[in-house]
C-alpha cells in the first residue's frame, strides 16, 4: 500500500519545562517534567483505548474531541485536537511520521516531539 500524500489527524498535546514554549492557553508557564507529561499522556491513552474497546470508534472521536477541549495544551484544543489536512513537511518529523504511519481511525502511541508529548489519531 503507498503512503497518501496528505492526511487529517486530531491530536492531544501536554507539553513540559523542555518544550520549545513551553506556555499555553490553559497554563501561561508550564513547569511540570518531560515525565509527568507522558504520565499525563498515557493516562488519556488508556482511557480512550477503553472507550474505543467498549464503543467503538465513533465514540472514541467524541471522546478523544473532549478530552482534547479541556486537557490539551495546543491551540487546537478548541478545535477538538482537530488539525485537518497536512502533507509531508508541515510537521515535526516524529509527528509527521507517526501520523502518516496510521491508519485511519487508529491511535498512536506516544508521540515525543519538540513542542511535547502528544497522542494523535488518524481521521483521514
Amino acid at each position: 500500500m503507498s503512503q497518501p500524500n496528505q492526511v487529517a489527524a486530531s491530536h492531544i498535546l501536554k507539553k513540559h519545562a523542555g518544550s520549545r514554549r513551553p506556555a499555553s492557553w490553559r497554563n501561561p508557564r508550564i513547569t511540570q517534567s518531560k515525565e509527568e507529561a507522558i504520565s499525563q499522556i498515557e493516562k488519556i491513552r488508556a482511557d480512550l483505548l477503553q472507550i474505543l474497546e467498549t464503543g467503538g470508534y465513533e465514540a472514541l472521536k467524541d471522546a478523544f474531541a473532549d478530552i482534547a477541549r479541556v486537557e490539551s495544551d495546543c491551540g487546537s484544543a478548541e478545535r477538538g485536537g482537530d488539525l485537518g489536512v497536512f502533507g509531508r513537511g508541515q510537521m515535526q518529523k516524529s509527528f509527521e511520521d507517526a501520523s502518516f504511519s496510521l491508519n485511519v481511525g487508529e491511535l498512536s502511541d506516544i508521540v515525543d516531539s519538540d513542542s511535547g508529548i502528544h497522542i494523535i489519531l488518524r481521521t483521514m
